[in-house]
């Protein structure tokens, strides 16, 4: 079942200019939201501190007890939520090591299975991993302590552990962060009124008044971003929706994505027929401007209008894409969608032309859209294998020719346009057990 609510992020934006003096004291905060931030990294982003990460209170009380906070004068609202937000990269950064780690176990062929069952155990189980990086004997609790001698009496420890720790060398990257643009702000360090916010700052029991564009009052954490040479601000807030159940979504669909129609369904219905044509220009004027700048860099360095014309064509472009998956959603009515999980898209080429059009293809962007979107509406959005799923036929699967548009198959005579086939087959393969997303 799905949840009761989903996370949806809006975003209020500062009306007219903000003073010079009031955006320095907010980005006085934000530089000093930075530094704590860059000082937990540095002291707590080692294997040596693996053991103090989860639930977070140890780092909490060690950077109480450094000073930091009384020498920068930055406000506890502000210093502590800078530390669980550098915490919360540091896991995430250990979250991403840990899945490349899994990932080479998985095709080392110097490795029996025991071998791989080992390194996935001491992957999986955090206390385990912590200890094996730290070279300490692996003492774990209970049932799982007697699940790792089992274990580890198949194998060579001493070796696997070595070759944990050269790998956590080679691949986890200390985090640093150079932004001082933004900062988190709870609901104790800020109060809307008269049209606008007010922003604690690091004087004491005082506020900056920013007048804001909509009388919308939110009682969560924000999240601020400085933009002070525009003089303005945005406020990004997480806002839990509820989830509609729309009771005459019943249909299974299958879709298949491209690059220059956005999505075709298994019954070969298209929606976003534009998006190529939406992708060429923007890639186009890209392209033109860059050749443009790289003649003119010296004479003029500016790029105010090229940052304000790049975020426009950006905008229209994603503005199109959620047009046509509302359309899509609205007219298919699912209750489930079925998509192929597919390999990232290789960037490299002779065309250098197709190759801006492939790096600004935005199967990312459509993908997290659609997942959001029917989360929102409480539809199943399920993966299936892709292998060969655009090559195979849909009707008597075996292997057909495809070109540009069109998939032909010589065993049974079938012929259809090539994201037509594609889709039946993400149905087919689905209704044979997909995986939903996110599970």
């Amino acid at each position: 079942m799905p949840s009761a609510t989903v996370c949806k992020t809006v975003r209020q934006y500062s009306s007219g200019p903000i003073p010079g003096e009031h955006m320095q004291k907010l980005l006085e905060v934000a530089g000093d939201y930075s530094k704590v931030k860059n000082y937990v990294y540095a002291r707590f982003g080692s294997i040596g501190s693996l053991s103090k990460l989860y639930p977070g209170y140890t780092v909490q009380n060690e950077m109480t007890e450094s000073g930091l906070r009384d020498s920068l004068g930055l406000p506890s609202v502000y210093f502590y939520l800078a530390v669980f937000d550098a915490l919360g990269d540091i896991r995430a950064q250990w979250g991403r090591t840990k899945s490349r780690i899994l990932k080479l176990v998985g095709q080392n062929q110097g490795f029996t299975e025991e071998d791989k069952h080992y390194l996935r155990f001491l992957l999986k189980v955090s206390n385990a991993f912590e200890q094996a990086l730290n070279n300490k004997p692996l003492e774990l609790p209970g049932s799982i302590q007697a699940q790792c001698i089992r274990l580890s009496a198949k194998v060579d420890t001493e070796k696997l552990h070595r070759y944990l720790r050269r790998q956590v060398r080679k691949h986890h990257a200390r985090l640093h962060t150079e932004g001082t643009l933004g900062f988190s702000i709870a609901e104790r360090a800020y109060r809307y009124g008269d049209h606008g916010i007010y922003i604690s700052v690091k004087e004491k029991r005082k506020r900056v008044f920013v007048p804001l564009t909509d009388n919308n009052q939110y009682t969560s954490q924000l999240s601020i971003q400085l933009y002070p040479e525009e003089g303005r601000l945005e406020i990004r807030v997480p806002l839990r929706m509820k989830i509609r159940k729309n009771t005459d979504y019943t249909r299974e669909i299958g879709v298949a994505f491209g690059m220059y129609t956005m999505l075709t369904t298994h019954e070969g219905k298209c929606y976003g027929e534009q998006l190529g044509d939406y992708q060429i220009a923007y890639a186009k004027w890209l392209r033109e401007q860059a050749r443009v700048y790289s003649q003119n860099k010296e004479s003029n360095p500016g790029r105010k209008k090229y940052d304000a014309k790049k975020q426009r064509l950006r905008e229209q472009l994603h503005g199109y894409i959620n047009q046509e998956l509302n359309r899509f959603l609205r007219e298919e009515k699912p209750q489930i969608i079925y998509m192929a999980k597919l390999p990232w898209v290789s960037k490299r080429g002779i065309n250098r032309e197709i190759n801006d059009s492939v790096n600004l293809w935005q199967r990312g962007y459509i993908r997290k859209r659609l997942a959001q979107k029917c989360e929102e509406q409480s539809i199943k959005l399920a993966e299936v294998f892709g292998k060969d799923i655009s090559r195979e036929c849909s009707f008597c699967g075996a292997i057909g020719t495809k070109t540009k548009e069109d998939f032909f198959c010589s065993a049974c005579g079938y012929c259809d346009k090539e994201k037509t086939n594609t889709a039946r087959n993400v149905k087919k393969r689905g209704e044979g057990g997909g995986k939903l997303k996110g599970s």
